[in-house]
């Protein structure tokens, strides 16, 4: 029993922990743009390479 004097202050500190690494991801806008990501894929930014030439 005497464990459990250790395990619930360290589950405390981890949920608190992981609770402000949540908030600052929500004040530094790590969820503002969720569609922009996704979207990026269909636009085509490569340029054609020249006729003749191959990537490896």
């Amino acid at each position: 029993m005497s464990i459990l004097g250790y395990l619930i202050p360290i589950a405390l500190f981890l949920g608190g922990l992981s609770l402000a690494a949540f908030l600052w991801a929500l004040r530094s806008g790590q969820y503002e743009d969720l569609d922009g990501a996704a979207e990026r894929i269909f636009l085509d930014d490569d340029k054609p390479s020249p006729p003749g030439s191959y990537k490896s």
